[in-house]
C-alpha cells in the first residue's frame, strides 16, 4: 500500500470488523478482529494526524457503540485500559530505569484502599461523626491525592533499597507487596481500618455531573447503562494522560538519565547522572500511576478485598511489559491488551465452549478409536484453569525467540 491508500484500506477494515462484531455480538473472534485495527493502525505508513483521527474514531466512537450492544465488550475494554495504565507505570521502573520490581501491585492497592476507606462507610469505624462516605465529587479530589500518596510511598520504599540491584531488589519489592497485603488483611483490629479479609463495600462511584446535559437533550439513560460508558471514558482519559506524561519524560533529560542508568549504572554515575535521585524519581512516577489507577478500580468495582492485590497480579503486569517490550510505550499497551484478552476472552471462551459440549451430551465417533461421549470430558481440561501456566509458557517462549518483546523500543528495532 502507498502512504495515501493505507489509511483508506484500514478505514474499510475498521468498519468491516465493526459490522462483523455487531452482527455476531457473542463472537470472540469478531471482537478480536475489531481490536486488531489499533495494532494495524500502529504499523500503517500514514501521517500522525491521520493515525490520531482513526484512533479517535475507534476508541471514542465505535468502541462505545459496540459496548452498548454487548456490555461485555465494554467491560473487557475497561479492564484493558486499567492494565495498560499499570503496565505503563511498571514500564517506567522496569523498562526505562532497569529496576526489577515484583511488588508493583502494592501501590495499586494503596490507591484502591485510599478511596475505598473514605468513599464508603468504613471510615466511620475509626472516625467519629458518621460523615462517611464522602460525597461522590470527592472521587476526583482523591484521584489527584492518590498521585501524591503513591509517589510518597514509592519514595519511602525506594530510599532504603535502591542501593540494591537485580535479584536482591526484586526480593525486597516482593516483600513490600506482601507486607502491604498482610496489613490490609489484618488491620481490622484493634481498630478496624480496612475491614480485613471481608473487604470494603459499598464504595461510592464518581458523580454523573453530565446527566443534566443528557436530560436537556431528552436522553433518559439508567445508571446501570451509563456508568460502564462513564468508566470507559475515565479510564481512556487516564491512559491518555499517562501516555502523554511518559512520552514527555522519555524524551527529556530525565528519560535519558533513566536509560543511561539502565544500560550501565557505573558509567552513568561517572558521567554525572545523579543515580539515586533518578531511581527514586522513577519509583515515584511509576507508583503514582498505579495508585491513581487503584482509585479508579475501587470506584468501578464498588467492592475490594485483599485478594484483588495478590503477588500474581504483579507477575501478570510484569508479563505484560515483557511481552510487549520493556522500555516501549506501545509495547506496554499491546502487552496489556494481549494478556487481558487471553485471560478474559480466549481462555474463558474456550472453557465455556467445552462446558457447552459437555452439557450437550453429544457422541463423537472417531475412526479406529470408536465412540466417545463429550459429557465425559474432564473438568480439569478447562483452559481457564491453566491461565498462569499459559502466561509462563508465553514468557518462556518470548525469552527464547524474541527477548526484546513484540514491540521493542525504536532503537531496538533498528538493530
Amino acid at each position: 500500500m502507498t502512504r495515501s491508500l493505507a489509511p483508506i484500506g484500514l478505514l474499510g477494515y475498521i468498519f468491516g470488523s465493526f459490522l462483523l462484531a455487531i452482527l455476531y455480538p457473542q463472537s470472540v473472534l469478531a471482537f478480536l478482529l475489531f481490536e486488531a485495527s489499533l495494532l494495524l493502525l500502529y504499523y500503517i505508513p500514514a501521517h500522525a494526524k491521520v493515525k490520531s483521527t482513526l484512533a479517535a474514531l475507534v476508541l471514542i466512537v465505535l468502541m462505545p457503540l459496540l459496548g452498548t450492544i454487548n456490555g461485555y465488550y465494554l467491560e473487557v475494554a475497561i479492564q484493558i485500559g486499567i492494565y495498560a495504565a499499570l503496565a505503563l507505570g511498571l514500564n517506567i521502573v522496569v523498562g526505562f530505569v532497569g529496576l526489577l520490581n515484583l511488588g508493583f501491585v502494592a501501590f495499586y492497592a494503596i490507591g484502591a484502599y485510599l478511596w475505598a476507606i473514605f468513599g464508603s462507610p468504613q471510615a466511620n469505624e475509626f472516625i467519629a461523626g458518621g460523615v462517611f462516605p464522602l460525597a461522590p465529587y470527592w472521587f476526583f479530589i482523591f484521584l489527584l491525592l492518590s498521585i501524591g500518596v503513591g509517589a510518597l510511598t514509592g519514595l519511602v520504599l525506594g530510599l532504603p533499597v535502591l542501593r540494591l540491584r537485580g535479584d536482591y531488589l526484586a526480593v525486597v519489592t516482593l516483600g513490600f507487596a506482601e507486607v502491604v497485603r498482610a496489613l490490609v488483611n489484618n488491620l481490622d483490629k484493634p481498630v478496624n481500618l480496612t475491614n480485613g479479609p471481608r473487604g470494603i463495600s459499598p464504595i461510592v462511584k464518581p458523580p454523573l455531573f453530565f446527566r443534566p446535559v443528557l436530560e436537556f437533550f431528552g436522553l433518559e439513560i439508567t445508571d446501570a447503562k451509563l456508568y460502564p460508558l462513564y468508566f470507559y471514558f475515565l479510564v481512556l482519559l487516564v491512559v491518555c494522560v499517562i501516555i502523554l506524561v511518559t512520552r514527555r519524560l522519555e524524551s527529556s533529560r530525565i528519560g535519558r538519565a533513566w536509560k543511561a542508568i539502565r544500560e550501565d549504572e557505573i558509567a552513568a554515575a561517572a558521567m554525572g547522572v545523579p543515580v539515586v535521585r533518578m531511581k527514586l524519581l522513577g519509583f515515584a512516577v511509576g507508583a503514582s500511576f498505579a495508585s491513581a489507577v487503584g482509585v479508579l478500580f475501587a470506584a468501578k468495582q464498588v467492592f475490594i478485598n485483599p485478594e484483588s492485590f495478590t503477588f500474581m497480579e504483579s507477575i501478570g503486569v510484569l508479563a505484560m511489559v515483557i511481552l510487549g517490550g520493556m522500555g516501549s510505550i506501545p509495547g506496554a499497551i499491546l502487552g496489556a491488551t494481549g494478556v487481558t484478552i487471553l485471560n478474559l476472552q480466549l481462555l474463558k471462551g474456550l472453557s465455556l465452549w467445552l462446558n457447552g459440549l459437555r452439557q450437550s451430551g453429544a457422541v463423537l465417533t472417531l475412526p479406529l478409536l470408536g465412540s466417545y461421549s463429550l459429557s465425559q470430558i474432564p473438568v480439569q481440561f478447562e483452559p481457564a484453569k491453566y491461565e498462569r501456566m499459559v502466561f509462563g509458557l508465553i514468557l518462556i517462549l518470548m525469552m527464547i525467540f524474541r527477548p526484546q518483546g513484540i514491540l521493542p523500543p525504536k532503537q531496538e528495532r533498528k538493530r
